[in-house]
């Protein structure tokens, strides 16, 4: 039984997680934590765990003296309040799947750059490995920090290193990410633009030319591809709780056909248990609640260009889903072991 320890468990993406190992048949949830809510019981905060998951939440400075108690430490915490976290689980020998951007970028000057932080764990970034197991599952295998990856970044880097990897296939020089997000994306706070009666009824483009998400998209899309590549990334936030949809438009150098993308696909993806090819069309609404990546594909012959769908649910496949999975890879788990459950979802 994996003993795991959760920093950040009432935010969005830390309460799924919380619900995900409750469930989840080897681990067990040893400790909760929030600095917010120290002192209360996790289900006062949600109230649906009552009688499931009614532990007190830590303070992190608690959680951390806790850490020696576990084996898996997950960090759900914003961005630049790991560092100390990580350094600890690192010297008392346990793993550890963190949640923000502090690890998933190779090069500290490019996180410094984008995230306006300074690296405070630069000495960690040689052992960190990138969380996404459909491209890393054998770097995952044997790592103790996991940098699991954003929800943008899951969805656009599935569909694209697919594209890449067939050498001649796209121009890699004009690539377009064009990608939507329900509102938890933005996570557990008081922002007046968060508001139903803000975000309900309406699209917005955001971050666009400068979101942080494009350097992570392009350092692993470069290296599925073996050489550097840019991307044009531009987010919306979509007046929904959960959900990432990408559309992916690629100019062919080569005359291919619907079908002959669709092959590249499944060479691609068609043995992994978490990525669906649809002949049919991707909707963000076939994906919530569970683990699942959908792709579908399209060969527009009068632009010559090819459009790729992608749909995850942010908080799960983004987020929490992909933690669980990461942590049954270096745990030596079946991949998919409480991750296999498709939530009922209403039409």
């Amino acid at each position: 039984m994996v003993k795991a320890g959760i920093i950040g468990a009432t935010g969005y993406a830390g309460q799924t997680l919380v619900g995900i190992l409750t469930n989840h048949p080897d681990a067990e949830v040893a400790f909760v934590s929030s600095n917010s809510y120290a002192g209360q019981k996790f289900s006062e905060i949600y109230p649906q765990y009552y009688e499931i998951c009614d532990q007190t939440l830590l303070s992190t400075e608690e959680a951390k003296d806790a850490i020696g108690d576990v084996d898996v430490v997950f960090t759900a915490l914003p961005n630049g309040l790991s560092f100390d976290i990580a350094k600890k689980a690192m010297a008392a020998g346990k793993k550890m799947v963190d949640f923000s951007a502090d690890y998933r970028l190779d090069d500290v000057k490019v996180y410094e750059e984008w995230y306006k932080t300074e690296h405070q764990a630069k000495e960690l970034l040689a052992q960190k490995v990138y969380g996404l197991p459909e491209l890393w599952r054998d770097q995952i295998k044997g790592a103790s920090l996991v940098a699991n990856p954003g929800c943008y970044t899951t969805a656009s880097i599935i569909a694209v290193s697919a594209l890449v990897r067939e050498e001649g296939l796209i121009d890699t020089n004009h690539i377009i990410i064009d990608a939507k997000s329900g509102i938890t994306g933005s996570g557990r706070k008081k922002d007046i633009s968060l508001l139903y009666s803000e975000a309900g009824e309406s699209v917005k483009a955001y971050g666009i030319a400068h979101h942080r998400h494009t350097p992570e998209i392009e350092q692993e899309v470069s290296k599925a591809a073996g050489k550097d590549i840019m991307v044009q990334f531009t987010p919306h936030l979509m007046p929904m709780k959960h959900g990432i949809f990408a559309t992916i438009y690629a100019d062919l150098n080569k005359n291919v056909t619907t079908d002959d993308i669709y092959d590249v696909l499944e060479n691609a993806y068609g043995d992994e248990k978490f990525v669906r090819i649809r002949k049919g069309m991707c909707e963000s609404r076939f994906v919530v609640g569970s683990n699942y990546c959908d792709l579908s594909a399209r060969v527009d012959e009068r632009t010559h260009r090819v459009i790729i769908s992608s749909c995850i649910d942010n908080m799960v496949k983004g987020a929490a889903g992909q933690a669980v999975q990461n942590m049954n890879i270096i745990c030596g788990l079946d991949e998919a072991e409480g991750l296999s459950n498709l939530s009922i979802v209403a039409p």
